[in-house]
């Protein structure tokens, strides 16, 4: 099996912490659709012997795609691609996008999830983000998809801000528990480098991101949740069984991934492939016929550390025995450098799974990068 991205690099306007691929500017819209297209005929033959069982679109915003326009794309789909018989297709959309109107003309798509980034239901928390949409819409768009017949639905928010009091939090995870809302991820606000945020906080022109304040916030997360009947399979993502997300499940599970568009990264086993991130040149070159790619042969090192990397940010976590396909003494050492974390209780162990207990998922990326197989 295999997982199908398509990356639509446009969005209305800049989110302040964002550091995705993408441009405000639609002027190329038109040439880069037939882009994806081409690129998608292009590289069907590399993955003939792939059965696709999920299919997502993302971004950027590819809820400013019409209707006709992903059906378009989902014909190329169809006719290039192997798929299986219960797809998942995902959408990526905007609450100001998701009026009544244009999810009658998605209803009547191959379309049956989709994943809504409110961020939060403050007017301040989204003016603070420069979101695109304003609370009310945050509030509608859930309530509209649902008479829409999108029972599949995944919201996005976000926590730590310094908008977001405690109260605020606690009211944004209310409103998606009354609003019966099967799937959430939750994103702690990251200060990220050459974002219009990291320019902020460093002029002083907006206060710093506090490590304390996230943190409490997710531990009230962490704590709401499994009462409200939800599972945190991964640590950003949240469900109640049997609503997990396959397509970004795959990721973690080690399942290969083709990306389409421009920055898409690709996965087939052993290499690891991306796009450029430029828009006019990915154009260009599915023009002419040149390469707009790079790409890496993965080293069993490699394979080693993203196993654990993305392993252990699942419930699913590290069985040691499986470390022995990349290297033979790499349970041994697993065992050796988890000691203190066990010992410290950040991890723990279960039938033979190494998981990260509550605790350990605040500092996931360091105990993670910690039991790295680095050369001595």
């Amino acid at each position: 099996m295999a997982g199908l991205y398509l990356h639509i690099p446009f969005c209305r306007q800049a989110c302040h912490y964002c550091n995705f691929h993408f441009s405000t500017s639609l002027a190329q819209r038109d040439a880069l659709l037939q882009a994806l297209h081409q690129e998608l005929i292009d590289r069907a033959p590399d993955w003939q012997h792939h059965t696709f069982e999920t299919v997502y679109w993302g971004g950027g915003t590819p809820s400013l795609l019409t209707a006709e326009e992903l059906k378009a794309l989902w014909n190329t789909i169809q006719q290039h691609y192997r798929l299986a018989e219960a797809l998942e297709i995902t959408l990526e959309a905007n609450p100001d996008d998701l009026t009544a109107s244009y999810l009658k003309t998605l209803s009547h798509t191959p379309i049956n999830r989709l994943s809504i980034g409110i961020q939060s239901f403050f007017e301040e928390d989204l003016q603070f983000m420069n979101r695109a949409h304003d609370a009310q819409q945050a509030q509608d768009c859930i309530p509209l998809a649902q008479a829409a017949g999108f029972e599949q639905l995944t919201v996005d928010l976000i926590y730590g801000s310094p908008t977001t009091t405690h109260e605020r939090w606690a009211t944004n995870l209310q409103t998606i528990f009354d609003l019966q809302v099967p799937h959430l991820s939750c994103y702690a606000l990251t200060v990220e480098p050459r974002t219009a945020l990291e320019h902020q906080v460093r002029t002083g022109k907006v206060p710093p991101v506090q490590d304390e304040h996230a943190a409490e916030q997710l531990e009230y997360l962490l704590a709401q949740l499994p009462q409200q009947g939800y599972e945190q399979y991964e640590i950003s993502n949240f469900c109640r069984p049997p609503h997990y997300a396959r397509h970004n499940s795959n990721y973690w599970t080690g399942v290969p991934y083709l990306g389409i568009g421009p920055s898409a990264h690709s996965f087939d086993g052993t290499h690891r492939r991306w796009n450029i991130a430029h828009n006019p040149r990915y154009i260009r070159a599915l023009q002419e016929g040149h390469p707009y790619w790079e790409i890496e042969t993965l080293t069993p090192q490699d394979r080693h550390n993203e196993y654990l990397m993305t392993a252990l940010r699942t419930k699913w976590g590290v069985k040691p025995e499986q470390l022995t396909q990349w290297d033979a003494q790499a349970p041994a050492r697993f065992l050796r450098q988890a000691t203190p974390y066990l010992q410290r209780r950040l991890l723990q162990e279960q039938n033979g799974t190494y998981t990260l207990t509550d605790q350990g998922k605040l500092l996931a990326d360091a105990i993670i990068s910690d039991l790295f197989w680095v050369d001595a």
